[in-house]
């Protein structure tokens, strides 16, 4: 059995594709070897633009490598290994002579958040994963989004806006807290949208969801704040814009209980 947190996952997908190490792995991936190796050994957690990188490389699936959310492979066999990628590989082309025009970046959209009644991140599985978004006014490229269904986020973002955060996955600081609204996740493995307050004791803080219950002195993995919001009226348009490769609009988005969720 594996240690079942990400870096245990990412462990064992790397030896069920036959690598011996993670130096192994990182070689032939043309992975550095001490980022890589940090990710596996839990030193250093990993992103969400890391764990499908990882996924696709180790052929699992990202929200099991990252949250442990369903099974591990997808319904073909993990890929073999690959020879290690040289050194000084051959220089790409200059762009002036390149076939293909260079693509402005997109955002992913990696899942909702407030359909759930405790408020936590319902990540978007293989069969609805693939929406893209422009990315965030100041963004960084660890920028994901969230769409926001359900029942809203309780006055800070209604239903059918989009939510942007930097997934970096780095631990709160201090002008997170009783400050911003941040996306966080607990050891426990929630990972929600709210509030942080400080806790009764050294190294917990208080949650208080925009949506759910509060959940007083938890220790917290990471935190992000939100760093742009797009109102629904404006997402629906982005939303189709950005994804005509789908052939469809977006998905609908979940409604409450009473049917009021029209848009």
């Amino acid at each position: 059995m594996h240690d079942n947190t990400p870096a245990g996952r990412l462990k064992a997908a790397r030896l069920s594709c036959g690598y011996r190490s993670a130096r192994d792995a990182a070689a032939a991936m043309g992975w550095n070897a001490n980022t890589y190796a940090s990710n596996e050994n839990g030193n250093a957690p990993f992103s969400h633009r890391k764990a499908r990188e990882y996924a696709d490389a180790f052929g699992v699936r990202w929200e099991w490598l990252l949250v442990g959310q369903g099974t591990a492979h997808r319904a073909s066999p993990p890929p073999a290994p690959r020879p290690a990628i040289p050194r000084n590989p051959e220089p790409a082309p200059p762009l002036a002579v390149r076939s293909e025009a260079v693509q402005a970046p997109q955002t992913p959209v990696i899942g909702t958040v407030g359909a759930d009644p405790d408020c936590i991140v319902q990540f978007a599985d293989e069969h609805s994963a693939g929406e893209m978004v422009p990315p965030p006014p100041g963004g960084t490229r660890n920028a994901v989004a969230l769409r926001v269904a359900g029942y809203g986020l309780h006055g800070f973002a209604e239903l059918g806006a989009i939510l942007y955060f930097d997934d970096q996955r780095l631990r709160p600081s201090k002008d997170m807290i009783n400050q911003v609204v941040v996306v966080v996740e607990t050891m426990a493995g929630e990972v929600m949208v709210g509030r942080l307050h400080r806790g009764g004791s050294r190294g917990v803080l208080d949650f208080y969801s925009l949506g759910g219950p509060c959940r007083l002195d938890c220790k917290v993995r990471w935190a992000a704040p939100i760093i742009a919001i797009i109102p629904p009226h404006q997402a629906r348009r982005i939303l189709t814009a950005a994804n005509p490769a789908i052939g469809r609009a977006p998905a609908k988005l979940e409604t409450s209980a009473d049917g009021d969720g029209s848009t």
